[in-house]
């Protein structure tokens, strides 16, 4: 059965909620999905998974460390997420704080791997953003794009 998984670090608790929330959808939309701190998340992790979203703070609009350091660690296993969904997330402290930027950052990791990445003609273009602590707008967004991945999940693995 196929399987997603929600990777994210956070400081603040931030990018913890909106990984939550996008996990819960994708859970939701039929498509069983773990929930991981990076701390407690390694290569088998993501290789194990048909679906992956990653979500940071934006760190000089860049991912956190310790994201980047579990793609490094990936590179190990080049080409084995190939073919896998992925998606990614994240917040800033203020707009114009770099959050489509962090987001680039992941997903060119992710189209480097080989990965298939879910975008949005609506809201989000290429990942939910939250500005502080997910609101409203966020919350939808991040619904939203837990759906979408999992929808394109369960279409390619059918």
């Amino acid at each position: 059965m196929a399987k997603g998984l929600v990777i994210y670090y956070s400081k603040s608790g931030n990018t913890k909620k909106m990984a939550e929330l996008i996990s819960k959808s994708m859970a939701d939309s039929g498509l069983p999905t773990e929930c991981k701190d990076v701390e407690n998340a390694c290569v088998d992790d993501l290789l194990a998974a048909d679906a992956i979203v990653i979500g940071s703070p934006t760190y000089y609009g860049q991912m956190a460390p310790k994201l980047m350091q579990l793609f490094t660690d990936s590179v190990v296993r080049h080409g084995g997420l190939a073919g896998k969904v992925g998606g990614a997330f994240a917040s800033s402290a203020n707009i114009g704080g770099g959050n489509e930027t962090t987001i680039m950052g992941i997903l060119e990791a992710m189209l480097i791997h080989g990965m298939i990445i879910q975008g949005d003609p609506q809201g989000d273009h290429y990942g939910a953003v939250a500005i502080g602590s997910p609101d409203a707008r966020a919350t939808a967004q991040c619904k939203r794009a837990g759906q979408r991945i999992a929808e394109l999940t369960k279409k390619l693995l059918k």
